[in-house]
């Protein structure tokens, strides 16, 4: 899984990396402990302004609400979407078919949990090199119906990050990994044209494993607001 996650580079930097154009982000900050249900920068392609798609760099609350629902906030967390049978999922299964996005992410944390003594030892996974990664994810907008249609607030946009079965370099912290998504597939994955089907979504997660191996494991004392540091 992936409950919390680090994104350290500007809106500027996100946009030249992304080759996109830029939403509104005075509610975006970077921040090194980003949790559940906070604004995070996402990536995504529309076809409303044109019959090609745009890509755009946006804002989005890290916790997908689908359209059909009344109330933003879901009775079950939806900030993760396991990749297997993602298809059949009332929550995620709109989403899937054409709003895939890209969640930009300079590494996650994750805990490992003794079995014994049940102490969690918190790790940061990070990209070799100081690279971002790009997780798979997907969105939603959700319309608040209480408010009157000319309301700035009536439309929200909200993400999930998908999940797979942890890789074997990982295994050993969680038996859950985010699916770091390889350049050459970031085109595709956004592509509404392409119609997302579990076959590609499963191609989509084979083809992110050879990233998610080469990560790169930091032992932490503790996970803060600031720059991990290793431990020791």
């Amino acid at each position: 899984m992936c409950g919390r996650f680090a994104m350290d580079k500007s809106t500027d930097d996100l946009i030249e990396e992304f080759v996109a154009v830029g939403g509104d982000f005075r509610d975006w900050r970077p921040g090194w402990n980003i949790r559940p249900t906070d604004p995070v920068a996402v990536v995504l392609e529309s076809m409303k302004d044109g019959p090609e798609p745009t890509r755009r760099l946006e804002v989005a609350r890290w916790s997908l609400t689908p359209g059909w629902s009344k109330t933003l906030k879901m009775k079950v967390p939806t900030f993760n979407a396991r990749s297997e049978g993602i298809t059949e999922k009332a929550s995620f299964t709109a989403s899937i078919r054409s709003k895939r996005a890209l969640i930009p992410a300079a590494g996650y944390y994750e805990w490992q949990t003794d079995p014994v003594t049940k102490k969690k030892t918190p790790f940061y996974l990070r990209a070799p090199d100081g690279q971002s990664m790009a997780f798979a994810g997907i969105y939603s907008w959700w319309k608040d119906r209480a408010l009157a249609d000319d309301d700035p607030a009536l439309w929200t946009l909200t993400t999930t990050i998908l999940t797979a079965d942890s890789v074997r370099t990982l295994d050993h912290i969680h038996d859950r990994n985010p699916v770091p998504l390889p350049r050459e597939l970031w085109d595709d994955w956004l592509d509404p044209r392409i119609e997302g089907t579990q076959d590609f979504v499963d191609a989509a997660v084979a083809a992110a494993i050879p990233v998610a191996e080469s990560l790169e494991i930091m032992e932490l004392a503790a996970v803060t607001d600031e720059e991990p540091v290793a431990l020791g």
